[in-house]
């Protein structure tokens, strides 16, 4: 973490950052530096063979004037000026465990340059293990408000994800978002909170507090600790989750409005940072089938965490496991009888993956087993069996019987193709 600011954070700061205090706004706001206005003036120096630190030395006049065809030059220097108010500020950032790093700092995170290019943020404000920010992770999105059955997924989702060791990535909005990380955390993962408003409250927080201290938990904002939530903010943030993610995941969506809808839109048609998944089970979505057919990929409910990261590139790549690598079969009572996948499935990841979960199930019921003897076989949530359990019975794969109730392999299952029971 940053323990001063680097001369050409200042300057950025200075020029673009509004430095409120508390709920105030700071001096001189309404002539701040929009982002498309920095991103010339920094292309302006560069080609000057100059970098923001030089506007704060006994030379800047000559350097902003310099500039005078980009930003006037007056306008700057009033800008410049505001140190008094960045000291301020910046004393208030420190004693809340906030930090700063801008696009001139090698500390910057090389994803947001690499994927945003010049128009990654200027700066980024935030408080936890910075580490955080130079990994790829999965991003879990959704709506904020959602039934209590998508938040349990969410949270499964994320504890899946920490157990195969990889980073979650959300926004830290309350319904999905929270879920995920909130799972995640508490199964020891680690977690990116992009948030679009109040990063010093959720900094303070004490629902944050023992994540961010044990390296667990970053938060960051590209705007001041203290703003408050605009639309504009939460539209403009999806690009930066979607930035920090190899694999993203759509729980849930509003049709046509909202920013889940926007940010995954977007992606699939403009950005392609990451590849974007949709929930594949539960209640349907119109939404969600919407942006299957923007391009989209069933998410394949992987059954266990070593194989997550595996498991998602090859429905990424849209592969089909080859007849050679199957697993046999235990006996003659279970997998080789159960439905194989037709040569039309083997273009829908989903079903490829789906087969191979079933096999594993049928495996597990050697004898009848309770959903929570299945779900403790397999390592995976409760919720997750019940999913699988739930689709496998109304397929005829497997069927419930006797109370309290237990899940075995379907009779006519075992029976095999003949029919031979009268």
């Amino acid at each position: 973490m940053p323990e001063t600011l680097s001369p050409n954070t200042q300057a950025i700061l200075l020029l673009t950052a509004p430095l409120m205090l508390g709920r105030g706004t700071g001096k001189g706001s309404a002539e701040l530096l929009r982002p498309s206005e920095y991103q010339r003036l920094a292309r302006h120096l560069v080609a000057l063979e100059r970098q923001p630190s030089d506007l704060l030395t006994p030379a800047a006049d000559g350097v902003i004037e310099s500039c005078k065809d980009v930003v006037e030059p007056e306008r700057m220097r009033t800008l410049l000026a505001r140190g008094f108010l960045l000291s301020q500020a910046l004393e208030r950032w420190q004693s809340r465990a906030i930090w700063v790093v801008s696009r001139a700092d090698d500390g910057y995170p090389r994803l947001l340059k690499t994927k945003l290019k010049a128009k990654a943020p200027a700066v980024l404000y935030g408080c936890g293990n910075m580490e955080l920010l130079w990994r790829e992770g999965l991003a879990v999105v959704g709506s904020r408000k959602v039934t209590d059955d998508l938040v349990e997924y969410a949270s499964d989702v994320g504890a899946l994800a920490a157990r195969a060791g990889h980073v979650v990535v959300s926004g830290g909005a309350r319904g999905v978002d929270r879920a995920a990380m909130n799972g995640a955390l508490a199964a020891g993962g680690q977690v990116v909170g992009v948030l679009a408003e109040e990063l010093e409250r959720e900094a303070m927080h004490r629902k944050n507090r023992d994540a961010l201290r044990a390296g667990q938990l970053v938060l960051i904002s590209e705007y001041d600790p203290c703003s408050r939530f605009m639309i504009g903010h939460a539209m403009q943030r999806n690009k930066l989750i979607y930035a920090f993610a190899e694999h993203a995941l759509v729980v849930n969506s509003d049709l046509d409005r909202g920013g889940t809808w926007a940010g995954a839109t977007e992606q699939l048609d403009k950005l392609h940072f990451s590849k974007v998944f949709v929930r594949s089970t539960g209640p349907r979505s119109d939404a969600l089938d919407a942006l299957r057919r923007r391009g989209a990929i069933a998410w394949p409910s992987p059954p266990s965490a070593p194989d997550l990261f595996a498991q998602l590139s090859a429905a990424a790549e849209g592969s089909c496991p080859s007849s050679e690598a199957a697993p046999e079969p235990v006996d003659d009572a279970s997998p080789k009888n159960a439905p194989q996948p037709s040569s039309a499935d083997c273009t829908d990841p989903a079903a490829v993956l789906f087969h191979a979960v079933q096999r594993v199930v049928l495996e597990v019921l050697e004898v009848p087993r309770t959903e929570s003897e299945i779900a403790e076989a397999l390592q995976v949530s409760k919720g997750q069996a019940r999913e699988w359990l739930r689709r496998l019975s109304e397929e005829g794969v497997v069927e419930r019987v006797g109370r309290p109730i237990r899940y075995r392999r379907a009779q006519s299952r075992l029976i095999g193709c003949e029919g031979a029971s009268s």
